[in-house]
């Protein structure tokens, strides 16, 4: 998992992926862009421009993917994340769908909560269990871009130290 914020990126060393994507997000007006889902004219990346509401985290349900990367950015509001890293013996809430390659879990054990306010972005990759979409003190409204890229973009050359 990566954490970080839009203004606070130009001396780290992403992958090229993630670099990319938070390079759009940067160079876009996401607040002018209306809801839904887009695909990158020159990745093929889906992005999700999507208007939410924040909720209980006894409502929400961890998640996972297999085949893609999130790149979670929030555009407006604030919100928490659950996150877990470690690997568990997980009881599956709905099963995985394939079409949107997406599974969740009942719980998630020893999950830390990351806030998440205008500018802050989210990587998670399939081992990174993620509870998005986690009301503050009370439910509000936020809008968040999500970069979907296939986990395929961050495969190495089968180089090792």
């Amino acid at each position: 998992m990566i954490f970080g914020h839009i203004n606070n990126t130009e001396a780290h060393h992403y992958p090229v992926a993630v670099a990319r994507a938070v390079d759009y997000l940067a160079r876009h007006d996401l607040r002018a862009m209306a809801a839904g889902r887009y695909q990158h004219d020159k990745t093929g990346w889906v992005v999700q421009v999507l208007d939410l509401q924040t909720g209980p985290h006894s409502e929400s349900f961890p998640e996972a993917h297999r085949h893609f990367v999130d790149v979670q950015f929030l555009v407006d509001g604030e919100e928490l994340i659950g996150v877990a890293t470690e690997k568990a013996e997980l009881v599956i809430h709905q099963p995985y769908n394939a079409d949107r390659d997406i599974i969740f879990y009942r719980d998630a054990p020893n999950e830390t909560l990351l806030l998440m306010k205008p500018g802050n972005f989210a990587v998670f990759f399939p081992q990174d269990l993620h509870r998005p979409n986690l009301m503050i003190d009370g439910p509000q409204a936020i809008r968040k871009v999500v970069v979907k890229i296939p986990l395929t973009e961050f495969v190495n050359s089968g180089s090792t130290l």
